[in-house]
């Protein structure tokens, strides 16, 4: 297992952000010259995984391997043996994170990578790849944009807030997201947690609500955290990294809205 006290948490955080430096910058020069390979998973046209995505995880797996042999991972695309708990060091991988985005608009899209340690989050790394930007850090050394610490979120309620929600279950009319967009001052679909993270974190939005798998929360759930954010199922309990949860990632007052708008 890996130390991860005091100075050894600073290093392993600028180590890994070079490693994901280095690969977002060769991500990039990949979809500009390559003919992508999609595959559909489940035969969904929706659920898209290029040749890419599979290759990214196979590199940052391998990274991560050279620093601890034993560790364990739960990461997006298939192949890769799944942590069972959250006991002990846990890595969660997500090497391209918005595939339709990055698939036919080439834009809004990112690599994420996060670390767990007995359940709680120790590290996250965001890289916006075609912006070139990297967000990396956690709750306990801060959060960071390209190495500048970023300051902690205010508190803002609903009404003075743009939010972030998921698009296919606010078309579907699944509640509450239709009633948080009403609420707030705007709101936005993006297609893809990373990014989405990203506007949380520079406080462009101050709210997410979508029901996302381990590796769309796990990094940004690291970084949001470290900021002041609240990052709670809808019944206010802690997410299961295990599994699928509907999160909302918000300011306490807006938490404390959404809550009262279920009562309701």
């Amino acid at each position: 297992m890996l130390d991860l006290r005091g100075d050894k948490l600073i290093a392993l955080d600028r180590r890994v952000s070079q490693w994901i430096d280095e690969l977002s910058k060769a991500t990039r020069q990949k979809r500009e010259k390559h003919d992508l390979k999609v595959c559909y998973k489940d035969g969904d046209k929706r659920n898209l995984v290029t040749d890419i995505d599979r290759e990214n995880q196979k590199a940052l797996i391998q990274k991560i391997l050279t620093l601890d042999e034993e560790a364990a991972f739960v990461c997006e695309e298939a192949g890769e043996a799944c942590a069972e708990s959250m006991d002990g060091q846990v890595w969660f991988v997500d090497p391209i994170d918005g595939t339709m985005n990055f698939v036919q608009e080439n834009r809004d899209y990112a690599i994420m990578l996060a670390l767990y340690e007995d359940g709680k989050p120790i590290l996250g790394w965001i890289y916006d790849v075609p912006e070139g930007r990297l967000f990396h850090g956690g709750p306990t050394i801060g959060t960071y944009k390209d190495g500048e610490k970023l300051p902690p979120v205010q508190d803002e309620s609903l009404s003075n807030s743009v939010v972030i929600v998921s698009g296919r279950r606010l078309v579907s009319g699944e509640k509450p997201y239709a009633q948080l967009a009403k609420k707030a001052l705007a709101y936005r679909v993006l297609g893809s947690a990373g990014i989405t993270f990203t506007r949380l974190l520079v406080g462009s939005a101050t709210a997410y609500l979508s029901k996302l798998l381990p590796w769309d929360l796990a990094a940004g759930r690291a970084l949001a955290e470290g900021l002041g954010y609240e990052v709670k199922n809808l019944d206010c309990s802690s997410p299961n990294m295990l599994l699928s949860n509907t999160v909302l990632i918000a300011t306490t007052k807006i938490h404390r809205e959404l809550v009262k708008m279920l009562k309701d």
